[in-house]
């Protein structure tokens, strides 16, 4: 069986997946949003040293609450978090949320990264994400943009600008996996100064420029990285349609941080909050122990390839402070 994408190579060929965006040009900064049509399991794991975070405590296996209404990738540092109030507000008015007696409280874990330090104006006298977090809930479908959008609107890596990737793929069982990110990395998804990506090896139907491998590595202990700006941080969802456990989504969420080391260089430093949230719906079967270690395989490669694509589909805006792909390389 030839290796493949799902049809739109989005996080949404899981079925029931939507994703939304919202970004403020001005602000330089945005929200994205993974909801579904009904709750789902989630995991999470940590690997960078300086994370910012809400209600991912809820997602240890051993929490009351198994299931969550929505996941949100936001810019904004601290101030982003903000993005998940809008998030679960508007799920409220849908009627979505956990039952307590007759009130609902919508499940919304977060993670955000840092891209205050990128040119955006961030003068504001209130705090723009909350809007932009209900603003990016009322925007999800089953196909969205990737690149220079919702929460990789002002990301940057060491070498070029950052973005918002996306990818799938399909597995010989039937079952999908997706992940989707928000590059904003202190290292870089290219090798040296030239246009190939380190997740080279994982590219399906050119889907990142078919450049194949570098020709030449050069001094892995020369990484470039963006250190004298501390605005770091890749923040993604790995996401499946097989039954899981919150223990196994954990589980699948750890895997799928190979995906970000395969891609930057370096990456899980100090100075990044790398996060991988994990999101199971439960429409096919529970996969046996052989399956299980093909999912978390698939979730590091479909990553890594998230991580090159975001990259890849940067936009160029007036007042960049980095090229992007495109217009280095063409």
């Amino acid at each position: 069986m030839i290796t493949r994408t799902g049809a739109r190579n989005l996080i949404t060929d899981v079925a029931g997946l939507r994703v939304g965006n919202a970004g403020d040009a001005r602000l330089r900064s945005g929200v994205t949003v993974l909801a579904a049509d009904a709750p789902f399991t989630a995991g999470v794991h940590v690997m960078g040293g300086a994370p910012g975070t809400r209600e991912t405590d809820l997602l240890a296996p051993d929490r009351a609450v198994q299931q969550v209404d929505a996941l949100v990738l936001s810019g904004g540092s601290a101030f982003g978090l903000d993005a998940a109030s809008g998030v679960a507000e508007g799920l409220r008015d849908m009627g979505r949320g956990f039952a307590v007696g007759d009130v609902r409280v919508p499940i919304v874990p977060a993670a955000i990264l840092f891209d205050l330090l990128n040119g955006g104006d961030k003068g504001w006298s209130d705090n723009p994400y909350k809007a932009l977090g209900r603003t990016a809930l009322a925007d999800v479908s089953e196909e969205f943009e990737i690149g220079s959008t919702g929460a990789g609107t002002g990301a940057t890596t060491a070498t070029l600008k950052g973005g918002l990737g996306s990818a799938s793929v399909l597995l010989p069982d039937g079952s999908t996996v997706g992940a989707l990110v928000a590059v904003n990395a202190l290292g870089s998804a290219t090798v040296g100064a030239g246009p190939h990506f380190w997740a080279a090896p994982f590219e399906i139907d050119g889907e990142f420029g078919g450049l194949g491998l570098a020709q030449g590595f050069g001094d892995p202990m020369q990484a470039p990285t963006k250190l004298a700006h501390h605005a770091n941080t890749t923040i993604g969802i790995v996401a499946t349609d097989a039954a899981l456990t919150q223990a196994q989504c954990t589980r699948l969420a750890t895997a799928a941080h190979d995906g970000l080391a395969r891609a930057l260089l370096p990456s899980h430093t100090l100075m990044d909050g790398d996060l991988v949230f994990a999101a199971a719906t439960g429409a096919r079967p529970a996969p046996d122990l052989a399956a299980q270690v093909l999912l978390g395989h698939a979730a590091a490669c479909t990553m890594a390839r998230a991580i090159a694509r975001a990259i890849h589909a940067a936009r160029p805006v007036p007042g960049d402070l980095l090229p992007t792909w495109s217009e280095r390389f063409g």
